[in-house]
């Protein structure tokens, strides 16, 4: 329990420093604390932890970041070249210098978490821990005691918002660990349509400990993608739970793209409730060293005639470990629904390892369920055709590789999300070489 104290002396340290708060923001507190220390952090005996190994967690010593401290050239060099609605946060502080919202189309707000709690906290606390509760797991009830920023992002009913919107989460290489606890809320009204990109990146040499929570809540027909480019510092730990509430005849896709950090867990939820909701998960993680990378998904089908789709790869070298526990539940009453999953893993090294678990629970018998996962290896032959072509071993690796990947990439609308995937997966490939053509050229001289 010390490690779990340690972290309780932080929030004390914390409060002491922080103004008065309203009635119902100390009482989640609270909440958040107790249950974190009485769950503890969770160690390999919890079923959803057994692959996961948290000590570098729990026995950091994090303190809070005081200001955003992050160079502006810096931040430009990691930031995704793109016309976008950008907030951005340095180790969990609002960073205005380095945020553009431009100007947001009417009906639609984009504000830090602060600034919404001290403009109409009592707006923001309807909504928040709605979905993501204290009992979620330690680390959302952790963020739930620790969270003072983040985004709060709401659409009126209606609302089309063309350009993407950004949170990005810059980590800084500071001379001591540092946590922070971003929350973030998204309100989509009725037939509104928004992308959304989350962006978790940082300087070399940064070893901080992030702890994410998003609610998300699409009314009536909305329709939200989200992208999470993860390409944190090798160094880093990030934990991340996403959670969902679909309303009728509405859409959410889900872009999960992990690269970086020593470990990122990511927690992603669905709750379909009502008829015509449709859920899109898509994911890729790629892992180096002795990184562990670690996702689940849980689609709850609550409601007929819902669908979800997932398709999740993972790319796996040296003594790189990933983790992947995809569930759909279908509750009763909840017939003719149709929910697909798919895990396909690439192990580049003998050493690397992968823990895949695709789970279905159908209480319900007029549906179309399917479930697999896979795991292999690079098919030599293809390797050897590709040599006999002039290309070196090498590249000849990472086209192949990348073509492994090509079924979910193909699907990401934003060059720049895409290109840094490429970049991380296959290394600089020549010129000659692109995306677009490169699955159906890696299939044709397999088939040759």
């Amino acid at each position: 329990m010390s490690e779990v104290q340690g972290f309780l002396d932080r929030l004390s340290e914390r409060a002491a420093t922080r103004g008065a708060e309203p009635t119902w923001i100390a009482a989640r507190r609270q909440a958040g604390a107790a249950r974190f220390e009485a769950l503890g952090f969770p160690d390999r005996k919890v079923e959803a932890w057994k692959y996961t190994d948290v000590r570098g967690i729990a026995r950091g010593d994090f303190a809070l970041a005081e200001a955003a401290e992050f160079s502006p050239a810096g931040a430009a060099a990691l930031t995704l070249p793109i016309a976008a609605h950008r907030l951005t946060f340095v180790d969990g502080r609002f960073a205005p210098a380095l945020s553009d919202l431009g100007e947001l189309p009417a009906g639609v707000s984009v504000e830090p978490l602060s600034q919404a709690l001290a403009a109409n906290h009592e707006a923001v606390g309807g909504a928040l821990g709605r979905l993501a509760g204290v009992d979620f797991s330690p680390f959302t009830a952790l963020n739930t005691a620790f969270a003072e920023e983040g985004a709060v992002i709401r659409l009126a009913p209606g609302a089309v918002v063309e350009r993407p919107i950004v949170l990005q989460f810059l980590s800084s290489a500071r001379s001591a660990p540092v946590m922070s606890h971003p929350r973030v809320l998204v309100e989509a009204g009725a037939r509104s349509q928004a992308t959304l990109i989350e962006h978790q990146v940082g300087e070399e040499g940064a070893a901080n400990f992030s702890n994410l929570v998003s609610e998300l809540l699409l009314e009536r027909g909305a329709i939200l993608t989200h992208y999470k480019l993860q390409e944190l510092p090798q160094g880093d730990h990030h934990i991340a739970s996403l959670h969902v509430d679909q309303a009728r005849d509405s859409r959410f896709t889900s872009f999960n793209l992990n690269l970086g950090g020593a470990l990122a867990r990511n927690d992603i939820v669905t709750d379909l409730n009502g008829q015509g909701a449709e859920a899109n998960f898509f994911g890729l993680f790629f892992g180096q060293g002795r990184q562990v990378l670690d996702t689940h998904t849980l689609a709850n089908h609550n409601a007929p005639l819902t669908f979800s789709n997932e398709n999740y790869k993972g790319i796996l070298d040296d003594r790189a470990r990933g983790i992947f526990n995809g569930k759909v539940i279908v509750k009763r009453d909840s017939q003719k629904i149709e929910a697909h999953q798919n895990n396909a893993n690439l192990l580049l090294s003998d050493r690397a390892e992968i823990d895949t678990k695709p789970e279905l629970e159908i209480y319900a018998d007029d549906v179309k369920c399917s479930h697999g996962a896979t795991t292999g290896q690079l098919d030599q032959e293809a390797i050897f055709a590709l040599r006999a072509r002039g290309i070196d071993e090498a590249t000849a690796r990472g086209l192949l590789t990348l073509a492994f990947a090509g079924e979910v990439m193909e699907r990401v609308a934003i060059d720049a999300v895409a290109e840094r995937v490429e970049l991380a997966v296959a290394g600089k490939l020549p010129e000659r070489f692109n995306l677009a053509g490169l699955v159906e050229a890696a299939v044709a001289l397999h088939e040759e």
